[in-house]
């Protein structure tokens, strides 16, 4: 029996096979290329391959889609989270999907999202350490971005370009007035460049600006000398007087080895020679980059992929040597994390910055600052926001001996940042008993540190007076015929920059002074507790005035006999006199004197502002008081029951 077979299904038979070939030849394209580092064109590889895929193929379209993924992450494109949620949806075998997915939402932001998938990787790996460093940044993200630090972060629009990206900038020397970057900007706008196959951008070349005499930033160039070529270029260093750079290059290969290596090259007047490889690994094969050199300009800092390292990509550092590299170090677990620690820069007083996407974070790559410790080993903190956030932070320089400088953050662009000099002041008001400002008053100011100031009150009372940080500080207002006032205050351990606001009031030495808040109970000569503050008060001015001696007097109101309120007066100052030396000033400083009804006040400005049926120099006495109404009287008597005290000498122990 013969089978019979149309036309129409032999094409369809071929069209399949061919196609089906088609699909195996490209998947191995894009493997190959995923294995070289050739992300971007492995991920359009992986993208079309995919979509050739039978839906019932489910196995290979998670491969695909999961692989597809790994390229846009690796390039950061925004394309990742739903590329990896779509080998999610196709069953992807390997549970790192769940961490490689949560790790892009945590990048994006959506950091519910990421602790949920980090969970479910943690329920097939309890032990991972980037899955609960990543939990633990979702968790605490909230709390983290309600605490700010006080760095401020703007836009560097002069070394930026459209369509472009710029990062990991570099002061070259001491003076901070060169600053190198790597950018994708083109060398030639007239002449075409051919974009990377692995970030799918120009490849980057180093490119320099300068700060001119009115302390702008000038347009960037190309960096003069042989340093630029066909090879893409990456992060610099500089030695401490500008004169040798380190920096990253990943040599031009087609589908080859694209290891990345460290190059020097030295200056020679206004050039850069032809750089020369460092050697660092024996087996040539294993990547280097990022250097970052030393303030001794002998130890270099690197990072490196070796496979002795904890995983991902290592900080090292080594010792140069002729050429060389002797005495290499992994930096250890301090440090290095089974992520990606990166970017490694050190300043001139030692401490370390790096990036890293292995410890808790805002979500990608963070930077991270590392105090070394007197006894080894290293303090690492978290720069928090704004310096970090939800994207990738890195490439971070200081201007020499400052707190401001430029990093690389976003879509690789180039950001500046500053830590605003913490500034203190103490201002206030120097005031009389009336509130009356006290224009030549003086204020003086002296700290633990040595800081001595002296100001004279303005018109209006008011002074001002720059303080510094950390300090205690003990100040003193005084005027002709008034006597001192003394107060304290600190800057120690405040972290915000701060006003602190100290009002005087002084006493005037030539009449009597009401004291304020002092109660005794009723019809007697005890004091009552609420009487505390008041009391304390004429202890302070006793402490302020140590040469002045008192008379302490208690008045009454027309209410009972004049003998019968003399001696309960008299008993009251003497109440107030035993609460003072029972606080330490010296009996002989105090007078009791009681004088019942006999000085009804006398009205004042403030007393008639307050009250409307009192006029400026009325005398409360019992005549006038005899004329009021009853709640009148009642306000009247209030007010003649007080305790007062007046300057008898202010020679006190002077001689």
């Amino acid at each position: 029996m013969h089978l019979k077979i149309s036309a129409f299904t032999v094409i369809v038979v071929s069209v399949l096979f061919l196609q089906g070939c088609s699909i195996k030849s490209r998947i191995a394209k894009a493997d190959k290329r995923f294995q070289v580092g050739e992300y971007y064109a492995a991920a359009d590889l992986y993208k079309r391959a995919y979509s050739g895929v039978d839906a019932k193929e489910k196995a290979l379209k998670a491969r695909l889609a999961f692989q597809q993924a790994e390229c846009y992450r690796f390039i950061n494109s925004s394309r990742a989270e739903m590329t990896y949620l779509k080998a999610i949806r196709n069953n992807y075998s390997d549970s790192i999907v769940y961490l490689r997915y949560a790790e892009v939402l945590q990048r994006n932001a959506k950091y519910g999202d990421a602790a949920k998938n980090y969970r479910i990787y943690l329920q097939a790996d309890s032990s991972s350490i980037l899955a609960k460093n990543g939990l633990k940044s979702a968790m605490e993200m909230a709390e983290w971005k309600k605490n700010p630090t006080r760095y401020k972060v703007f836009k560097s629009k002069e070394f930026n370009a459209a369509r472009t990206s710029s990062f990991s900038p570099a002061f070259v020397g001491k003076n901070s007035d060169l600053l190198v970057f790597t950018s994708t900007r083109r060398k030639n706008k007239k002449v075409a460049q051919k974009n990377s196959a692995i970030t799918g951008l120009p490849v980057n070349n180093v490119f320099i600006t300068r700060k001119n005499a009115a302390g702008k930033w000038e347009t960037p160039e190309l960096i003069e000398g042989e340093v630029n070529s066909i090879n893409d270029n990456g992060v610099c260093c500089f030695s401490s007087d500008g004169k040798k750079m380190y920096f990253t290059q990943s040599p031009y290969v087609t589908l080859g080895d694209r290891g990345t290596e460290i190059r020097e090259s030295n200056r020679a007047g206004g050039a850069w020679s032809s750089p020369q490889s460092i050697k660092i690994f024996n087996d040539t094969t294993v990547s280097v980059a990022h250097p970052a050199l030393a303030p001794d300009d002998q130890t270099l800092y690197f990072v490196s992929d070796e496979k002795s390292g904890l995983g991902g990509k290592d900080i090292w550092k080594a010792t140069l040597e002729n050429g060389e590299c002797k005495y290499i170090e992994n930096l250890g677990p301090e440090i290095n994390t089974p992520g990606d620690e990166m970017f490694p820069v050190v300043r001139e007083n030692g401490v370390l910055y790096f990036s890293s996407n292995g410890r808790p974070g805002y979500g990608g790559l963070d930077i991270y600052k590392a105090t070394p410790k007197k006894e080894g080993g290293w303090i690492v903190e978290n720069m928090g926001e704004p310096i970090n956030s939800n994207f990738d932070d890195f490439g971070i320089t200081f201007e020499s001996g400052a707190e401001k400088g430029f990093f690389s953050s976003g879509y690789d662009m180039i950001w500046g940042f500053e830590l605003p000099e913490l500034s203190y002041f103490v201002q206030g008001k120097v005031v009389d008993e009336k509130n009356n400002p006290i224009p030549d008053a003086v204020v003086k100011l002296i700290s633990n540190n040595g800081l001595n100031e002296r100001v004279q009150a303005k018109k209006d009372g008011t002074y001002r007076i720059k303080l510094d940080k950390d300090q205690e500080c003990v100040m003193l207002a005084s005027a002709r015929g008034y006597l001192n006032q003394k107060s304290e205050l600190s800057t120690k351990g405040v972290t915000e920059s701060q006003n602190f606001e100290v009002n005087f009031k002084l006493s005037a030495i030539s009449k009597p002074i009401q004291l304020e808040n002092i109660f005794y109970e009723f019809a007697k000569w005890d004091l009552t507790p609420e009487s505390e503050s008041g009391l304390q008060v004429l202890v302070k001015i006793l402490r302020d005035n140590p040469n002045i001696t008192i008379e302490i007097s208690a008045h009454t109101d027309f209410v009972g006999s004049n003998t019968a309120n003399q001696v309960l007066s008299q008993k009251r100052a003497a109440s107030v006199v035993s609460y003072l030396v029972q606080a330490g000033i010296a009996a002989d400083r105090l007078t009791a004197v009681g004088y019942g009804e006999e000085k009804p006040v006398v009205v004042d400005a403030e007393l008639a502002r307050k009250y409307s049926f009192l006029k400026e120099n009325d005398v409360l006495n019992e005549a006038f008081v005899q004329n009021l109404t009853a709640d009148q009287k009642e306000i009247v008597n209030q007010i003649n029951r007080r305790t007062e005290f007046r300057v008898l000498k202010t020679t006190y122990k002077l001689y």
